[in-house]
């Protein structure tokens, strides 16, 4: 197989795929109905024009006839008058005619036998057609129906193009909201334990914490004169004091160890443990526990 041979190959080749994938089975149906039913107006077009110059032919068949009863009857009068001559002259009209007749039945016989044979075939080419209709009509609905369910089919499983983009689109999105949620609740996380400190505030965490003790030392404080306001007895109001004295100075011990214990690594200065003289700096716990000390002195 030659270049060209080949190269003819594959373009035609590409083409038929092209065509292939164009094509639509419903247009393909009605077109080569329609190719038939023109053919069926071609055959009935052949029948009326064979029809036609069989009528001309009987036409002048007739015409040839009433000249053999004029020659028939030219003889006729020619005998009655003595002229054989003329009589002679008639009755061989009369025989040319008579050929030309039989001639004519001949061609009229001929066509009278096409056209029964383009009527048949014209039969036979309807019934075709019309089998071919239903058929049409049959593989339409098929092809509709077949077309109907792939799309139904690829709307329920996502296997289309379009579904398929739809589903990846979708998929961004749960993993750009679920990204978005974590990141909400990482900095909510990060905002209650106080890692990330408020830039409109000065506050650090020492003094927010300090601060709550101060609002709960003076929300019991209210609680225990709403308490004596509305009649509460002595030793019953003595009592929570007391008990409530023993809890607050016990967790304020602990909150206080807390505080100073904070309080020192923040008052501690910033040292690099990588510095420039490469020394590791640790912090004496004695000095911390005397000024521990020294606070709750002061306390109290």
């Amino acid at each position: 197989m030659g270049i060209l041979s080949r190269a003819s190959y594959v373009v035609r080749s590409k083409i038929n795929a092209i065509l292939n994938r164009a094509e639509d089975p419903s247009e393909t149906l009605d077109y080569s109905y329609e190719q038939l039913r023109d053919q069926l107006q071609d055959v009935k077009q052949g029948i009326a024009d064979l029809t036609t110059q069989k009528k001309r032919l009987e036409i002048q068949k007739r015409r040839l006839e009433e000249n053999v009863e004029k020659h028939n009857e030219q003889a006729r009068e020619a005998v009655r008058q003595d002229r054989d001559d003329l009589a002679r002259k008639a009755l061989e009209k009369k025989k040319q005619k008579m050929n030309q007749i039989e001639d004519l039945e001949g061609q009229i016989a001929e066509l009278q036998g096409q056209q029964d044979k383009l009527v048949e075939q014209k039969n036979k080419l309807q019934s075709r057609i019309e089998e071919f209709r239903t058929k049409k009509e049959t593989m339409k609905a098929r092809y509709e129906a077949a077309e109907a369910s792939a799309k139904v089919s690829e709307a329920m499983t996502g296997a289309g193009d379009e579904f398929e983009d739809v589903g990846r689109a979708i998929e961004r999105a749960e993993e750009r909201t679920e990204d978005m949620e974590a990141r909400s609740q990482a900095m909510d996380e990060l905002q209650e334990t106080g890692a990330f400190d408020d830039v409109l505030s000065d506050k650090d965490s020492i003094d927010r914490e300090l601060e709550q003790l101060s609002t709960d030392s003076s929300v019991d404080a209210e609680l225990n004169t709403l308490k004596g306001e509305m009649g509460k007895g002595t030793t019953e109001t003595e009592t929570e004091s007391a008990d409530a004295g023993g809890s607050d100075s016990g967790s304020a011990d602990v909150e206080t160890e807390d505080v100073d214990v904070d309080a020192a690594d923040v008052d501690a200065p910033d040292v690099d443990v990588n510095g420039e003289g490469g020394e590791d700096v640790s912090v004496d716990d004695s000095e911390v526990e005397a000024e521990l000390e020294e606070l709750k002195e002061d306390e109290q």
